[in-house]
């Protein structure tokens, strides 16, 4: 089950004023700046702020867009020429958000991690290794793909089980592309109900600004967070039942 968007972080805050000191340590001359695994930004001693890390796994069939959506997330330019991702590549995002809480602002540090279905199919510890230490996983299908859409279900339920403790999102990517699409609304609206999972669509455009990357990163953001202050909440519980327990039993 997603979070409602908006409940926890300020979803819009690349907007307001007290968000640009923050967020002029992802830029560089307006543009987003590359980070590798690593690589940082670098913070003024007096801006006391915590770095949370997650891994996130991109699935899904060759050329609906997997390298490009890693790319986009992370301000980086998209090839023009579609290729297939041989092994695992990695992208590193870093996202600032602010808690409507507490005001307090977290940088969160997405490592993206995409791989060629070709090589997933021929080797198999690539997907072990993708999901090794997964934190969370988007899956993707193409508005001009039929095919992808339709494999959504059948994705999902191979790469993940009931018990895992994973944060899911879907992408649709072309959408952009509405003369061509092979989805529709009414599809969408079925799968998301089936599934209860949220889904986004990107485009094949891209600009420079942050609003275009905002929704998703805030939507990843914000549920991995709320997954970790749940199980933060239940070990504490957890440890709370079991210090009692044994102070009876000393007793």
């Amino acid at each position: 089950m997603s979070v409602l968007p908006g409940s926890i972080i300020v979803s819009d805050w690349h907007r307001f004023p007290d968000s640009k000191e923050f967020f002029s340590r992802i830029l560089h001359k307006k543009r987003r700046r590359k980070f590798g695994l690593l690589e940082a930004p670098m913070m003024p001693p007096h801006m006391n702020v915590d770095t949370v890390r997650y891994k996130v796994f991109i699935s899904g069939k060759t050329g609906v867009g997997k390298s490009a959506l890693a790319a986009r997330l992370a301000g980086l330019d998209i090839p023009k020429m579609h290729y297939e991702t041989t092994g695992i590549e990695t992208t590193v995002t870093f996202w600032p958000v602010k808690l409507k809480d507490s005001d307090r602002v977290l940088f969160f540090r997405f490592e993206f991690w995409d791989c060629g279905e070709s090589a997933m199919r021929r080797f198999d510890h690539m997907l072990p290794s993708c999901k090794e230490q997964v934190d969370a996983m988007i899956f993707l299908f193409s508005f001009t793909d039929r095919g992808s859409f339709e494999d959504l279900s059948n994705q999902i339920s191979r790469i993940t089980e009931s018990s895992d403790r994973v944060v899911k999102l879907v992408v649709g990517t072309k959408f952009d592309l509405f003369m061509h699409t092979d989805v529709t609304e009414s599809d969408v609206t079925r799968f998301k109900e089936v599934w209860g999972l949220p889904v986004f669509r990107v485009g094949g455009d891209v600009s420079s600004g942050l609003g275009e990357v905002a929704p998703l990163l805030n939507a990843l953001a914000e549920n991995l967070w709320y997954q970790d202050c749940i199980a933060a909440s239940s070990v504490s519980i957890a440890t709370a039942g079991l210090t009692q327990t044994d102070t009876e039993i000393i007793v």
